[in-house]
């Protein structure tokens, strides 16, 4: 254990996987879905008042008469494929997580509502010209690598009908100012595990590559795990740049995924991009 404790202790690489995944360990997935669903909060889900905003200001811009067919990638347990429902959309949702998944489901049978549900890692997106708007939301695009980045971007240009809109947001890299440091705290159970365990919280950055990483390690008696959670950030001129060579042919920006008017000094921004 000391040894895979001390393996542990320095500035991960870019990137650098860790040992487990946040969204999909069995414990780690209650407490998530838990956030999802707490309509107060901005914790994995923003709070239920700004998805019903998100999903008013994407419906005025890419409304359901003209673009009827979308998908929702990492719809977590379906508060905003609900809403799109309500939109007037014809909904589809994916997500790896499991337990997210079987909610979604199952809240949609029991509201009776015609959504599709894909327990899928969007990475595997594998579909041609069946979406009018594909939607990515709350800085997801931001956790992947530059190369899942430029992957994604492609299957999602392939699975847009012609015409069809990607609608996203990240932040920017003036969002952070925190310096790095590291913590340890004692908890008999918590978010991370249901045993007595150890917890090292760490927050690097990655001012060159305009990255930074939030690391969990825990300790319990018998294990060792590493969660790392990556956010990337990102300039007008990338985007523009990425999206081009993903194959979309126009974009817009706004301040935030409800539409605020884009600033130069914001701290996030929403992009719409066509094929």
């Amino acid at each position: 254990m000391f040894t895979n404790l001390k393996a542990l202790m320095y500035k991960p690489k870019l990137y650098e996987k860790g040992t487990m995944e946040l969204w999909t360990d069995e414990h780690i997935s209650k407490g998530m879905l838990e956030a999802h669903l707490n309509p107060n909060t901005d914790a994995a889900t923003r709070k239920h008042m700004t998805v019903k905003k998100t999903v008013n200001w994407i419906a005025s811009v890419a409304s359901p008469e003209r673009y009827p067919v979308l998908l929702d990638l990492g719809c977590g347990p379906g508060v905003y494929t609900e809403e799109f429902h309500k939109a007037g959309y014809v909904v589809s949702g994916m997500d790896f997580s499991a337990r997210s998944i079987d909610y979604a489901k199952n809240s949609a049978v029991e509201k009776g509502l015609s959504i599709k549900y894909h327990c899928q890692n969007y990475l595997t997106l594998d579909l041609a010209e069946e979406f009018d708007v594909i939607t990515l939301i709350y800085y997801d695009f931001g956790v992947l690598s530059a190369e899942e980045r430029a992957e994604l971007l492609q299957r999602i240009h392939r699975a847009l009908k012609p015409g069809g809109v990607l609608i996203f947001d990240v932040l920017k890299p003036h969002s952070f100012s925190d310096e790095e440091s590291r913590n340890w705290e004692y908890m008999e159970e918590g978010f991370f595990s249901p045993e007595p365990h150890f917890l090292l919280n760490s927050f690097f950055r990655y001012d060159k590559e305009s990255t930074i990483l939030r690391q969990h390690i825990i300790l319990s008696e018998n294990n060792v795990e590493c969660i790392n959670v990556w956010e990337h950030m990102f300039a007008k001129s990338e985007l523009e740049n990425d999206l081009k060579k993903g194959g979309f042919c126009t974009c817009r920006f706004f301040g935030n995924i409800a539409g605020a008017d884009y600033s130069e000094n914001g701290k996030e921004m929403c992009i719409v991009a066509q094929k």
